[in-house]
């Protein structure tokens, strides 16, 4: 399993952060679609879909099948993009379950000597 650097991890965060990428990841998870499709719903001009679809080609979070002169976009990663639009959305629990104690207070440290 490859492992990203935080220094890597940071660069994909930001690369998903463009709204307009966002925006085409979100239009892909309603299904695959043509960049001609994806320029007339986001209403954003052909070489600017083109171009945000290449970067998100590169993380490898989508794919294009051709049909003749068209490429079809579709999500390689669809879990992925799914957890990302669940955690952006803030509709998280608040608070955790995994890290209280007792309590109620997060137990990070060993209690050991007090």
């Amino acid at each position: 399993m490859n492992t990203l650097t935080l220094r890597e991890r940071a660069e994909l965060l930001r690369q998903l952060g463009h709204p307009v990428r966002l925006a085409i990841l979100e239009e892909l998870m309603k299904g695959g679609k043509c960049v001609t499709d994806i320029r007339d719903l986001l209403e954003v001009p052909q070489p600017n879909v083109s171009q945000h679809l290449t970067v998100l080609r590169q993380q490898r979070i989508v794919d294009f099948s051709e049909d003749g002169k068209l490429r079809c976009y579709y999500l390689r990663r669809p879990a992925l993009v799914q957890a990302l639009f669940e955690f952006i959305s803030g509709r998280y629990p608040e608070e955790t379950q995994n890290n209280t104690n007792n309590g109620g207070q997060v137990a990070c440290c060993s209690t050991q000597g007090e």
